[in-house]
């Protein structure tokens, strides 16, 4: 078996893919879902991507091939716009993790919506260069997904996880110190 072949018929690529393929089609549909339930279901794919692309097998472009970009700008900005409309206030939050906080005396703010478009765009190229079923597009797909995760997208999905577990849970904290005021 060749070496590009035996990385992208890995278990463990497999396993990405799916769950990669399920990350795309949330995004895709959440323009008809209500907040609640795109907070839950976001909450429960993220962590699963986040695993999925850690247990990747190492893997290393070959070089050989130009991978095709898949999501226009178009693409990217109603994804990113329904999930906006979805989260409505919501989509803010404070990023601490990002090198020029060091240097700001103001909190910098993101966007949930945002994140997830950029997340979104790496990973439904990834799939769709997957789909074509070249193994050395696939493989360079596969490494160049990889990298991204390292240096782009895992810091990414995190800061968007812990927004989102903050919205989830936010207001059951708050009903929870109400209620010890009143008993």
């Amino acid at each position: 078996m060749a070496k590009e072949s035996k990385a992208i018929f890995d278990r463990n690529v497999i396993d990405f893919v799916t769950v990669a393929a399920e990350f795309c089609k949330l995004m895709e549909q959440a323009v008809a879902t209500e907040k609640d339930q795109f907070i839950d279901t976001t909450l429960k794919v993220l962590p699963l991507l986040y695993i999925k692309a850690l247990l990747l097998p190492a893997c290393e472009s070959m070089g050989n091939e130009l991978l095709e970009e898949h999501v226009t700008e178009e693409d990217y900005e109603y994804i990113r716009t329904n999930i906006s409309r979805i989260l409505t206030k919501d989509d803010v939050y404070l990023d601490v993790f990002m090198e020029d906080m060091k240097y700001s005396d103001t909190p910098i703010a993101k966007h949930i919506s945002e994140d997830l478009a950029d997340i979104y765009q790496d990973i439904c190229n990834f799939i769709f260069v997957f789909r074509q079923g070249l193994n050395l597009t696939m493989h360079d797909a596969l490494a160049l997904c990889q990298e991204n995760f390292r240096l782009y997208w895992g810091q990414k999905l995190v800061n968007t996880l812990r927004a989102l577990h903050e919205l989830k849970f936010a207001s059951d904290t708050i009903d929870e110190e109400e209620d010890k005021y009143y008993d």
